[in-house]
């Protein structure tokens, strides 16, 4: 495959998002207390953090967005763009384990799931099958994104929502096993 059609914008941008997930644990393990006037229950290395997760969740739209309009899909970008989204997350979620923010077996259930579809995918490509994101994959990462920058930001309810995000990961995680197997059936 030529450099271009694999360094492409939406591959760029993912690999961008892989990038950026470290900075988001530096800010967050830096521990930078000093509140911000204007909302004192957010610290400068909290608020750092969230503008860098936020910037990369951003991009996450925006490559399956470019990809699809410009016909700017390859196999690399399903790869990475797929990569980019765990590394973010989890990323996110370890950092927020060691704050005491998020209970660590929340993160593990997220995980899991991700380590699950991850190993369906693979199994399908094996077998030269391809299963693309679904829906409810798209819209538990947004709402994972979501909790992540409310726990980020010490925002009331984020644990709401982080509730919310895994029940949404276990039931996309479920969605992708039950259509998946008949992938695994044929082994």
């Amino acid at each position: 495959m030529r450099p271009h059609k694999i360094f492409n914008v939406p591959n760029t941008l993912s690999l961008i998002r892989v990038f950026l997930s470290p900075l988001v644990l530096l800010f967050l393990s830096l521990r930078i207390d000093t509140p911000i006037p204007f909302l004192p229950q957010v610290s400068y290395g909290d608020a750092l953090a969230s503008i860098v997760f936020i910037i990369a969740g951003v991009t996450d739209s925006l490559d399956g967005y470019i990809a699809r309009k410009h016909k700017l899909i390859t196999t690399m970008g399903k790869f990475i763009d797929s990569l980019a989204d765990k590394v973010l997350v989890i990323a996110a979620m370890l950092a927020l384990i060691e704050l005491n923010r998020l209970p660590a077996w929340i993160a593990m259930v997220i995980i899991t799931r991700e380590f699950v579809v991850t190993g369906l995918r693979l199994v399908a490509a094996a077998q030269n099958v391809i299963i693309s994101a679904s829906k409810g994959g798209k819209i538990k990462t947004v709402v994972q994104i979501i909790a992540l920058t409310m726990l980020i930001l010490n925002i009331p309810y984020g644990m709401h929502v982080m509730w919310l995000a895994m029940i949404l990961t276990v039931w996309s995680g479920m969605d992708y096993l039950i259509k998946g197997s008949k992938i695994l059936k044929e082994e």
